[in-house]
């Protein structure tokens, strides 16, 4: 799949197949995050694979799914992630709040080498980020950034453009497809001057 078409046909993904992803992929995907750029190459991220069914099954409560339409975005048990990737930030190494550029760059290369894997991913940004500590036994000087769903699809959102002004909450429809809208380009970019 070219980037670009890899770009465009992404979306986050909070419902998955019970299938197991080979250790080798994660890594690979993990591999495509850690080549993110990182302000002033100090490279403060670090990884932790989780593919254990018992950590998996003592993440999953901790993570916050889909605002919008929870509880009926939320995986149920026969569509939880096959795995997760947990972005940390070695303080020691992070001087500055520029560490989230980091994050957000690597956590896109991540969900992109995954699409074309054929695995879905969601960013979850609401977790209860001590009790994720805790339970993957990650030391003080770390902190836990985002968390990362991963698995093979089981749904197929899809995304629309509209007007300036409409509402940008994303929908399930009465057949369950989930419906995300998304500001228009013309709306949004601006050539020489705003």
């Amino acid at each position: 799949m070219k980037v670009y078409n890899t770009i465009v046909s992404r979306r986050t993904i909070r419902k998955f197949q019970q299938k197991p992803i080979k250790l080798s992929i994660l890594k690979r995907i993990v591999n495509a995050g850690r080549l993110a750029p990182s302000t002033g190459n100090l490279q403060p991220l670090e990884y932790v694979i989780a593919v254990d069914d018992t950590l998996r099954e003592k993440i999953f409560p901790n993570a916050r799914w889909a605002g919008y339409i929870a509880p009926e975005g939320n995986p149920k048990n026969n569509e939880r992630p096959a795995a997760y990737i947990i972005i940390l930030v070695n303080k020691e190494i992070s001087f500055s709040s520029f560490f989230k550029y980091d994050v957000g760059a690597s956590a896109e290369n991540i969900t992109l080498a995954a699409l074309e894997e054929g695995i879905g991913c969601c960013w979850i940004g609401s977790f209860n980020r001590k009790k994720i500590q805790n339970i993957l036994k990650i030391p003080v000087g770390y902190s836990v950034d985002l968390v990362l769903a991963l698995g093979y699809p089981l749904e197929d959102p899809e995304y629309y453009d509209i007007k300036k002004g409409k509402p940008i909450k994303y929908y399930k429809d009465v057949s369950g497809v989930l419906h995300i809208p998304k500001r228009k380009l013309d709306d949004i970019i601006h050539i020489d001057y705003f």
